[in-house]
């Protein structure tokens, strides 16, 4: 086979597929440029194309690869904590924790890479945008759940919260691109807690020590 042809000898897609998420979640979606992703994955232009048909294609997959990975700790919150304070509480914590992570590109990638996005690029757009509106309906049902099961009080504004919460986690990874800390970001974290609109339920003791310890 022609080198400059076709995928090279030792092509690991999954390798590849994690330093273009990482590029990305550098640089952004824009900024990131063919040439940038082929030194980058250790490949040639044309095994790119035949791997993932094109830049935005493999956008798509990094998005998705991401949310299976590095930003996988906001879905096991949820599916891990019973009560709705300890699934937000665990989020927003360990959000402070993975966003300031210097083993990888501060923030989230689905926040940082929306930006400079020209409006002509309407796939790009809608497939980060898509993925931050299900965010937010994800929140909103964990607390309409909650206020049914009476974790939190009646009345209490489900979209309201859901959408406060989401612009806690947007917030939190624009101060962790901006050089913000672990300790400063825990601090945001604790802070937005503090809006949540009941008591933060008491961890029976027998879970003493497992997932997240109850704010006070």
């Amino acid at each position: 086979m022609n080198a400059s042809r076709g995928r090279p000898r030792g092509f690991d897609r999954d390798a590849a597929l994690v330093a273009a998420t990482l590029l990305f979640w550098e640089r952004g979606y824009e900024a990131t440029s063919i040439a940038d992703l082929t030194r980058a994955m250790g490949i040639n232009a044309p095994s790119l194309y035949a791997a993932f048909t094109d830049k935005r294609h493999l956008f798509q997959e990094v998005v998705e690869a991401y949310g299976r990975t590095f930003g996988a700790f906001m879905g096991r919150a949820f599916a891990e904590e019973t009560r709705a304070y300890d699934a937000f509480a665990r989020m927003l914590r360990e959000a402070a924790v993975e966003y300031s992570d210097p083993s990888h590109p501060a923030g989230c990638l689905v926040i940082s890479a929306a930006t400079n996005i020209p409006p002509n690029n309407i796939e790009v757009q809608q497939t980060l945008r898509d993925q931050r509106n299900g965010n937010v309906l994800a929140f909103e049902s964990r607390l309409r759940s909650a206020v049914s099961s009476g974790e939190l009080p009646p009345g209490t504004d489900a979209r309201g919260l859901s959408l406060f919460y989401a612009a806690v986690i947007q917030g939190m990874s624009q101060q962790a691109r901006d050089g913000r800390g672990q300790a400063e970001l825990m601090l945001i974290a604790e802070l937005a807690l503090t809006a949540w609109p009941a008591p933060p339920p008491v961890r029976p003791a027998s879970n003493a020590g497992r997932g997240v310890s109850p704010q006070r």
